[in-house]
């Protein structure tokens, strides 16, 4: 319940920004960061709320983040002046920041069994990727029958009750000995909230303004900073062996790339079923009830898939019938209806997102000691905000790039089959990192026997 709150909060206000806007008069340069600040609050601090999860125990992170979160909720519900709200998503997002790392950690380091640990993330998984989708459903239903404050003051009631129920459900982790390295922390945070703060402001400012460059500069030097820290610190904020790992480096990779392809479905698609189609902002949330629904309808066979198949192959089906699925998208014209245009590209979409995530992110983890649970899913998640942001900059631009003024339809082809692009290489990604798993391992000659005995030994 907490994981379904933080993400669809990312969407939910959504279809209220033109309510928002009438009621609190935000103006066009500054409507945006009613959803940046949160973006940019929450994808800049995961990995520091992972790492806190790890030191100073992850149901006490979880329980201080989720408080901040609706405490927050709540004083943007009540805003009466555009600053407030803004910084009231802001602290939302550290609220997120600081709880959503410990969910992933506490359900994959409580399970008792890898079946167990399988459901688990199944479920998550659902909750994540459609999240948004419920987010828009929600947002329009808030709207149009109460008022935009009612999609932050819904998380009121549901985050009570979970900081409520929580501790009678989850044990606490052991804190961990040992000095917490700040300068990583800062490291991390700065390189995060650099790239993410150049990333969002790209379809504005351009990819060659100082402002884009600039931050990606600044995230980039932050970055290289935090890699020569932990190789030297005791205990360093992120594990260096985490990222030795080929497939787990593959698998964020792909991560990144589903996550940013999906962004075309949210942007383009409420923008297309409501200026050509002529939906309202409920009807415009009830259109991804396909997404949604397929995304909760595969996750209930998504862990018995995996243990029969493994993941990365599960990844390369769920990306190729997104792939599809955008190419699809791209054909939809001014004469198109729902059933025809939109109905089975987000079914595919549902179906091939719930495919990847719960395999991508179990291929993320595995192997992962329990201590280190917190900074491998804040890294995790981390990599799934900077491919959202990557993807809006990236599809922005090229539908910005052929559009034409007052018309949608003109650049939205080449958007989708962008994102169509984004999924193809996460699925080649997958392909490749099979094959190379699959390979056959050389057998060494007697001759040899010795000296591979002594190498392995070394």
């Amino acid at each position: 319940m907490a994981q379904l709150m933080l993400v669809l909060d990312a969407t939910v206000v959504n279809v209220a920004l033109p309510r928002i806007d009438a009621d609190l008069g935000f103006g066009p340069a500054s409507l945006s960061w009613v959803l940046n600040a949160y973006t940019l609050a929450f994808g800049g601090l995961l990995l520091l709320g992972g790492r806190l999860g790890d030191v100073r125990g992850r149901l006490r992170t979880f329980e201080a983040g989720l408080a901040l979160f609706v405490l927050a909720s709540l004083l943007g519900g009540l805003a009466p002046t555009p600053e407030l709200l803004v910084v009231a998503r802001a602290a939302q997002g550290v609220g997120a920041a600081l709880a959503a790392p410990s969910v992933l950690a506490l359900l994959t380091t409580s399970a008792r069994d890898d079946a167990e640990r399988n459901r688990a993330l199944a479920l998550f998984g659902a909750v994540s990727s459609g999240g948004a989708s419920i987010g828009l459903l929600l947002g329009g239903l808030l709207t149009d029958v109460a008022s935009w404050r009612w999609t932050l003051f819904i998380n009121v009631p549901i985050g009570i009750a979970v900081l409520v129920l929580a501790p009678m459900f989850v044990t606490e982790t052991a804190r961990r000995p040992g000095r917490f390295d700040l300068v990583g922390a800062v490291s991390a945070t700065v390189g995060a909230v650099s790239i993410v703060w150049a990333l969002i402001g790209t379809p504005d400012h351009g990819w060659t303004s100082v402002r884009t460059i600039g931050g990606l500069v600044v995230g980039v030097l932050a970055l290289v900073a935090l890699t020569v820290t932990e190789r030297r610190v005791a205990h360093p904020m992120i594990q260096p062996s985490l990222l030795r790992n080929r497939t787990r480096v593959a698998a964020l990779a792909m991560m990144a790339l589903v996550v940013g392809a999906q962004l075309s479905m949210f942007f383009l698609v409420v923008q297309y079923v409501q200026r050509v189609l002529g939906f309202g902002p409920l009807a415009s949330g009830f259109a991804f009830l396909p997404f949604s629904l397929g995304i909760f309808t595969m996750s209930r066979f998504t862990p018995r898939l995996i243990a029969r198949f493994g993941p990365l192959l599960l990844v390369v089906t769920g990306a190729t019938a997104l792939t599809a699925g955008y190419i699809m998208l791209s054909n939809a014209g001014a004469d198109s209806t729902y059933l025809g245009a939109v109905f089975v590209p987000m079914l595919l979409g549902g179906l091939g997102g719930a495919l990847c995530f719960m395999p991508i992110t179990a291929t993320v983890l595995s192997g992962v000691e329990p201590e280190h649970a917190g900074a491998a899913s804040g890294m995790l998640q981390t990599t799934q905000q900077l491919g959202s942001a990557v993807g809006v900059a990236v599809i922005v631009s090229v539908y910005a790039a052929h559009a034409v003024p007052g018309e949608f339809l003109p650049g939205a082809h080449e958007a989708f089959l962008t994102s169509a692009v984004f999924s193809a290489i996460a699925a080649l990604v997958a392909l490749a990192v099979l094959t190379l798993r699959r390979r056959p391992v050389a057998v060494p000659e007697p001759d040899d026997v010795e000296e591979v005995v002594l190498a392995d030994a070394a």
